[in-house]
């Protein structure tokens, strides 16, 4: 049985303690909470969009805590967990976990601009999603498939997200620099079924207790302007 367990598991300390658990929730036992979030300064950039809506997409480790974050803010449609930024022309969880693809977990957000801007989702994503000063790794999962990076849907988000990781690298608000890449021109691809909504429909895992939600407390503390009551699903088509 173990054999069959992904990557991102197989350790021996994985079947103590919490170890079955998360071992058969298809992550590390080695969860341990995410360092406390922070409500950053807003961008001194803001982003030129349009009324339409508009997609981003954001990397910073396990898709399902990202994911969990930005389908409670308000202005966001819909948030799907997937991969970008690899070198193959599809990706799968097995492909990805192996780290050889070049792959990483992401989440592409729908959102409307009029709402909540490129340059919001920005400071939420800095303030409460991940520690971005980590190099390929977030929390109790390593490798590149876990790195922290941002794949701009064009020349009007890289330049926002450039000029904020350069605000937020001279202001010090890190004790470390910000590690974040910045990968234009990435395909997305969807993750499997079973990923999709994984911290709404899995509270219980004691991956999720443990890593993901103090993220989504930490928005609902830092940006109660910004966080939606329920979480917007990915069954829910936008609108």
């Amino acid at each position: 049985m173990i054999q069959r367990l992904s990557p991102r598991l197989f350790t021996l300390s994985a079947v103590a303690g919490l170890g079955l658990l998360a071992v058969l929730a298809g992550k590390s036992s080695f969860a341990q909470a995410e360092e406390a979030g922070q409500r950053l300064p807003d961008a001194v950039l803001q982003a030129n969009e349009k009324g339409s809506l508009r997609t981003a997409t954001f990397a910073g480790g396990c898709f399902w805590g990202v994911q969990g974050v930005f389908q409670h803010v308000r202005g966001v449609k819909q948030a799907v967990s997937g991969y970008a930024g690899g070198d193959r022309a599809h990706a799968t969880y097995k492909a990805v976990s192996s780290g050889a693809t070049g792959h990483a977990e992401a989440v592409r957000v729908t959102y409307d601009p009029t709402v909540i801007s490129y340059d919001g989702l920005l400071t939420i994503f800095f303030s409460v999603a991940l520690d971005p000063t980590q190099v390929n790794r977030q929390g109790p999962d390593s490798g590149t498939q876990y790195r922290s990076a941002l794949f701009p849907a064009d020349a009007e988000q890289a330049r926002v997200a450039r000029a904020y990781i350069g605000q937020l690298d001279a202001a010090h608000v890190y004790d470390r620099p910000v590690a974040t890449t910045i990968e234009p021109g990435a395909t997305f691809y969807p993750a499997e079924a079973y990923h999709q909504d994984y911290m709404a429909l899995h509270p219980g895992n004691p991956y999720i207790a443990a890593n993901d939600a103090p993220k989504v407390r930490d928005l609902q503390r830092f940006f109660p302007e910004r966080t939606t009551p329920s979480p917007t699903l990915v069954g829910t088509p936008p609108a």
